[in-house]
């Protein structure tokens, strides 16, 4: 019988102590699925097990993942919740703000009150799909429901990023949004118009607005330079081809071997010998952020560029500061 799949042995000190049934571990888990294997209420509630919900548990030690908690919150409410909102966003590989509490949406009226668990009930008809095992809310349904809760810098980022790896496309964005009448859709809207395609990273997102929004001319994200022979120079993360400038973030300055460090010179001597500016961002720049609007306006007006000197409003410094 499975009730018998519960053995025991003797720890340091003598003690019998049960082990935990193998099947147990590295999932979530329901009081009557635990019982089955011969867990009783007393030992559920002992030091080899950690309950995360009202009767959703795992084992003690379990490293608690977002597919942990999704399966624990499965377990409580209704099994056919998408995973919406921020959770979805998450599921899609964004990463923003605190995890908790965890999102799902429903057609039906889900009561509950579990902390940490949000279930909204949605107007219209809701179309998820499957990710990592998951129901979760289109990409572009999850971008408009996230404008009810993020700024416009996350929601940009949330966009580039969903674009970038596959999941929708800037046009998709755009249809979706005209065409709902959904909570969030009208800023949904205004964000889309700072959105761009090609965007590789949430932090080129955030270095590319920073010089937008200080109302610089806005550069093109992800484009291969070639010298005048055709020969490839590089390929730049924010670049202003008419003036020769190139604007770079480096989230890995500090982790590069010597090797990799020597390529990183040659590339940017070809690029400074081709009469190219290269302005590298890393994080300890952000610290003065006023500085890199500074830093390329600069370096554009050193190549020619005669437009007006960056603005830093009271929002900007908000946003970036």
């Amino acid at each position: 019988m499975l009730s018998r799949a519960i053995t025991w042995s003797r720890d340091g000190l003598g003690m019998r102590r049960a082990s935990v049934p193998p099947s147990l571990i590295g999932r979530a888990f329901t009081s009557q699925q635990a019982k089955a294997l011969g867990v009783t209420p007393r030992m559920l509630q002992g030091p080899q097990f950690r309950r995360l919900f009202p009767n959703a548990y795992v084992v003690a030690g379990t490293i608690l993942t977002l597919q942990i908690w999704l399966q624990a919150a499965l377990l409580v409410i209704a099994k056919d919740a998408a995973a919406s909102h921020t959770t979805a966003l998450r599921l899609y590989g964004f990463v923003c703000g605190p995890q908790m509490p965890l999102h799902f949406s429903s057609n039906r009226k889900v009561a509950t009150r579990i902390h940490d668990i949000e279930v909204h009930r949605r107007k219209g008809t809701i179309h998820p799909r499957v990710l990592d095992g998951f129901l979760v809310l289109g990409p572009d349904r999850t971008f408009v429901d996230c404008a009810t809760q993020l700024t416009l810098v996350q929601l940009v980022q949330a966009a580039e990023h969903l674009i970038h790896r596959g999941f929708t496309t800037l046009e998709a964005l755009w249809t979706f949004a005209e065409q709902s009448h959904l909570d969030g859709v009208r800023r949904a809207r205004r964000v889309l118009h700072h959105v761009c395609e090609g965007v590789e990273s949430p932090m080129e997102t955030f270095v590319r607005l920073m010089i937008v929004f200080a109302r610089l001319p806005e550069p093109v994200c992800n484009q291969n330079i070639f010298d005048e022979f055709g020969n490839h120079l590089a390929r730049g993360d924010m670049v202003y081809f008419a003036h020769r400038v190139l604007v770079e973030y480096d989230g890995w300055q500090h982790e590069r071997d010597g090797r990799q460090r020597q390529r990183d010179r040659v590339r940017r001597e070809a690029l400074e010998a081709d009469g190219w500016r290269v302005i590298v961002i890393t994080s300890e720049d952000l610290k003065d952020a006023r500085m890199i609007p500074w830093r390329v306006f600069n370096a554009l007006k050193d190549h020619g560029y005669d437009g007006p000197a960056p603005r830093m409003s009271a929002r900007w410094l908000q946003r970036f500061a």
